[in-house]
């Protein structure tokens, strides 16, 4: 019999099952156009709505837009529904390191391979703030090329988390892994605690088994409070002398990542894997790639759908994940075309003696002539395509007071584009065109 398949916004295929958890599903998917695999993670937001997940879930997608590194499974995009959130994500193949280890022991070098690149990429989420807070075997992934992929950030944690104490509070974690700090209630470092879970990762994969482990929990959490454990016979010198410096119950002299980059032992065969910053992702600069090799007329940047409909939308308002500056962004949609869209702008601007600068096809910046509060006001809009017959437009303040942008909003450019306007953000009913209501999504 045929598998049952299922188009998401003709874009990807969906295919089979990958597996499912309590909140989710996730499935194999193929990208339409590329005829790329990818894995597609499916929530249903009434269940996570009523199970109290939102945060939890918004904290993932925001975690996984930020860390974007060779040993960190990608985030693709989020799209949605009125019903459910679906996450695309790269499809890694090879299945759970877990499994590996599940079958013995593994050989010292290739230990040693995957412990750098674990290391490689926890180092690269604590430079952007974040601790994963459940690291083990069963959360490294492995693809076709045998290199390791972190995933599941459902429980990491960004630094407005932090107390007032500069400290994480929340138990999380899987006992077996977790740091003897977090276990105390007395607040902890996310970024240290993770270091003890690379400890107990690196012990798992030369031996077997768990440093700490017996069948009644209490006794297994003292061994950890007093980081009880024996390293096999195995063992040796060089990497046992690094997991006594990783399983340090004080996580002040527990060892530092840069310390660790320092240890010989780590070197040996180290091949540092490139890292990419927020502001340099690989699709811009695949798409200056090709815009470099394929002149052609210019189109609007595509508006991620599910960045459209959480914006637009009161239910489920994510946009706050995006970029920083959506807080201080007015938003509408429109029917009209991008051309005509950048028309009517710069005409506004021109209109209320705002100078007017074109930074690239679709975006412009538009700088007040008079000093305010804060010197000169500079605004920058872009249109994004969402579909032919949709687009957004952005405004954002690049510089200048926030109030005299506010007036700006409200005074000077929503009376002035409300006949290309379909939908504020935030507005029930939008400003439409012949008093007509704005279609349903």
């Amino acid at each position: 019999m045929e598998e049952e398949r299922h188009v998401l916004f003709g874009k990807y295929e969906m295919g089979r099952l990958l597996g499912k958890g309590t909140f989710a599903k996730v499935y194999y998917g193929k990208h339409i156009v590329s005829g790329e695999s990818v894995a597609i993670k499916v929530v249903n937001k009434d269940q996570v709505k009523r199970e109290g997940m939102m945060e939890q879930i918004q904290r993932e997608i925001s975690v996984m837009r930020l860390v974007r590194h060779p040993n960190i499974v990608e985030l693709k995009e989020v799209m949605a529904t009125k019903t459910k959130i679906f996450f695309v994500m790269e499809y890694v193949k090879g299945g759970e390191l877990f499994a590996k280890v599940a079958r013995g022991k593994l050989k010292e070098d290739l230990a040693r391979k995957y412990f750098q690149q674990l290391i490689s990429a926890i180092d690269f989420c604590h430079s952007r703030g974040v601790s994963h807070r459940d690291l083990k075997p069963e959360n490294l992934l492995l693809d076709e090329n045998e290199d390791l992929k972190i995933s599941d950030f459902g429980l990491s944690a960004l630094p407005e988390q932090l107390r007032n104490d500069g400290l994480l509070h929340t138990q999380c974690g899987t006992p077996s892994y977790v740091a003897p700090e977090v276990l105390r209630k007395k607040g902890y470092d996310g970024s240290k605690a993770d270091i003890w879970s690379c400890g107990v990762i690196l012990y798992v994969l030369l031996a077997g088994f768990l440093p700490f482990q017996d069948e009644n929990l209490m006794k297994m959490y003292r061994k950890i409070f007093k980081a009880q454990f024996e390293c096999p016979p195995w063992f040796s010198a060089e990497p046992k002398r690094l997991i006594s410096k990783l399983l340090v119950t004080d996580p002040g002299r527990r060892i530092t990542i840069q310390a660790i980059m320092r240890v010989p032992w780590f070197r040996k065969g180290l091949t540092r894997p490139l890292t990419l910053s927020i502001d340099q992702e690989p699709e811009k600069e695949k798409e200056k790639q090709e815009e470099d090799n394929n002149p052609k007329l210019p189109s609007p940047k595509f508006f991620n759908a599910f960045e459209f409909i959480s914006s637009m939308s009161s239910g489920f308002d994510l946009s706050s994940l995006f970029e920083s500056k959506r807080k201080t962004a007015s938003m509408f949609t429109s029917k009209c075309s991008a051309s005509a869209i950048m028309d009517k702008i710069e005409g506004v601007a021109k209109g209320i003696n705002f100078k007017v600068a074109k930074v690239k096809d679709f975006k412009v910046k538009l700088q007040g002539r008079s000093e305010g509060r804060k010197g000169r006001l500079s605004v920058t809009a872009e249109v994004f395509e969402v579909a032919p017959e949709v687009a957004i437009v952005e405004f954002s303040k690049s510089s200048g007071d926030t109030l005299e942008y506010a007036k700006f909003c409200e005074e000077d450019v929503r009376p002035a584009l409300k006949d290309i306007v379909w939908t504020w953000q935030g507005d029930n009913i939008g400003n439409c065109r012949n008093g007509e209501e704005p279609e349903s999504n």
